[in-house]
């Protein structure tokens, strides 16, 4: 390996991260499916051509994507070798949660780049499709017992064979799909995209050589895990623990554990999930895979300026005991790894706080509200619905949470309701903050959201799988928990909740009845008696704090006017103080 010089090897990572930014940017724009087109549930990467090791991947697409699809790339690399090893034009496409995926949902393609006649690296593009068949349209499914209830399994199996184009794997994907014209247009979308970024890397090995290109993959790798075991062993060596509960599994009405054992030794971290509880009868289980690329999210979240490759993850050791909830074998459902992953990095956050409270957050809402409709228009056509949703981010060391953002697994963005209102026969007559939705602190948690959806067809199914009903968003530090997660349903009786608060099937309404979703803040951090007065009396102001929450919470009384009582206000929090 040859000596790279900072300047070059600057210019080279900007190229690089431009291929993949790029590959992402023309599958937003061309994507028939808004979970794609809109929210950005979709990414691209360049990797290994041995290992399969993320080496570049795209800013714009999924954090949590990046581990998993070195585990993707290395499931083609692996069946490619059982069949003479990969060829020129070749693309493979699959969806297998157990082998390098995260649900039935996420389709991924992988393309071998040849340079010379020698294989010198993949490129992959992994999107959210819109429908993949199972019970379910849209196929959050949280009563399913087996993979085959979420829908359409596909290995890895080749849709161009040495640039032979197959059209029977592509009649097999749409006649599993209740929306063939959305899967057909997010198919040609990541199939440009992977034209494109094979352009970008054919231009850039031209201007810069095979071997440049190849020195500097591998020093951008080596330096990503050098920054994380610098940024490690700035921790204090300690061993610390925390758990976390998802509500249920959709099946059995009883919290499921994630436990984690954080060890930092000097430059190495260990992450032991083995007291996590077994794999269970419902759809929140994970692959290993998911796990793994949970915690990279979670770590890049704490330790923001190590660049995203597979550097990033070789001073760190994981200890998952195999088939529990974090490492499930098929036929196992897992539908919902959204919800786990979430629970994840909560847990992560927690463990750290105990550490370097500097560095971590409180946790944030937990939960993606996966919410499906689906009905027929008058003319006959079907329609489905599916989006998610938004809550609150947790606080931190710097200041409050952020108010109505997306899951902290993606930089994906939620679907604007106008959007949403044009595509489907629904209307929101709500969209708003939550008051008092986020967890109490010295800095306050950011606020959840109210969403209120009416029907406009006939009539539709309704489908949700949430999380955070029961064990909401906790605080760091002293700091509160946030609101809990509600869903109410309208029917001709009146208002209903699902027996099991954040998931239900078979949710049948009627034009003009109502959907209303009131999601999680995020959790505080510090005791909220610390926080300033000014602050609390700006928050009323604003409408995110009640003046119930001002003084039960805060210990800051407000008058009927409005005004603080700032005598009534010292008295009260002295009086705490001295309890």
């Amino acid at each position: 390996m040859m000596a790279i010089d900072p300047i070059t090897l600057a210019i080279l990572k900007g190229r690089l991260e431009q291929i993949a930014d790029e590959m992402d940017a023309t599958l937003f724009r061309s994507a028939f499916n808004p979970i794609i087109a809109e929210a950005h549930d979709a990414s691209h990467g360049i990797y290994d051509a041995v290992s399969g090791d993320t080496l570049v991947q795209g800013k714009s697409g999924l954090p949590v994507f990046v581990g998993v699809m070195a585990f993707a790339v290395k499931a083609v690399i692996d069946k490619a070798a059982q069949q003479g090893g990969p060829r020129e034009g070749d693309v493979w496409i699959f969806n297998d949660p157990y082998d390098g995926g995260t649900h039935l949902s996420d389709f991924r393609l992988v393309k071998p780049i040849f340079r010379k006649g020698e294989l010198f690296c993949y490129l992959a593009s992994v999107g959210h499709w819109h429908d993949v068949g199972g019970n379910v349209p849209g196929n959050y499914n949280p009563v399913a017992t087996e993979c085959f209830q979420e829908g359409m399994l596909i290995p890895p199996v080749k849709l161009f064979d040495r640039g032979a184009f197959r059209q029977d794997i592509v009649d097999i994907l749409s006649a599993n799909s209740r929306q063939p014209g959305s899967l057909y247009g997010d198919l040609n979308g990541q199939l440009n995209a992977l034209e494109l970024g094979e352009k970008r890397m054919a231009a850039l090995l031209d201007d810069y050589g095979e071997a440049v290109v190849a020195d500097c993959l591998v020093e951008l790798k080596r330096r990503a895990a050098q920054m994380m075991r610098a940024q490690i062993a700035g921790l204090p060596s300690a061993t610390v623990s925390a758990e976390d509960f998802l509500d249920n599994d959709g099946i059995v009405d009883e919290p499921l554990k994630i436990a984690l054992d954080l060890t930092i030794e000097g430059e190495r971290m260990v992450m032991d999930f083995t007291r996590s509880s077994p794999a269970c009868a419902g759809p929140v289980n994970i692959s290993r895979a998911t796990t793994v690329a949970a915690c990279y999210v979670a770590l890049k979240h704490i330790f923001g300026d190590v660049p995203a490759n597979a550097g990033v993850l070789e001073p760190v050791e994981f200890r998952i005991d195999e088939d529990s909830l974090l490492a499930v074998k098929a036929p196992k459902p897992v539908g919902g790894y959204t919800e786990t992953i979430l629970r994840l990095i909560d847990v992560v956050f927690q463990a750290v706080a105990q550490i370097a409270p500097e560095a971590a957050m409180a946790c944030a809402y937990g939960t993606i509200n996966a919410l499906s409709l689906a009905g027929h228009r008058a003319d006959g056509r079907r329609w489905v619905m599916f989006s998610f949703f938004g809550g609150g981010h947790g606080a931190h060391s710097a200041g409050d949470g952020l108010n109505h953002g997306n899951a902290p697994i993606s930089t994906a963005t939620i679907p604007p309701l106008e959007i949403l209102e044009a595509a489907y026969p629904v209307r929101f007559t709500q969209w708003a903050l939550r008051p008092d939705s986020g967890g109490p602190g010295e800095h306050r948690g950011g606020l959840g959201a109210v969403y209120e959806i009416e029907l406009l067809e006939e009539q539709a199914d309704v489908f949700l799988f949430g999380e955070r009903g029961k064990v909401a968003p906790r605080g760091i530090l002293g700091g509160h928990s946030a609101a809990a997660n509600r869903f109410t349903y309208e029917q001709s009786d009146g208002l209903h909740e699902p027996p099991m608060l954040s998931k239900m099937v078979d949710i049948h309404i009627e034009r003009g009845q109502k959907l209303r979703l009131e999601t999680p803040g995020g959790g505080g951090y510090g005791e909220p008696f610390a926080r300033p007065v000014e602050s609390v009396d700006r928050d009323h102001r604003l409408g995110y704090v009640s003046r119930e929450q001002a003084r039960a919470a805060f210990g800051v009384v407000i008058g009927p006017d409005g005004s603080i009582d700032y005598a009534a206000t010292s008295e009260l929090r002295a009086r705490e103080a001295a309890q």
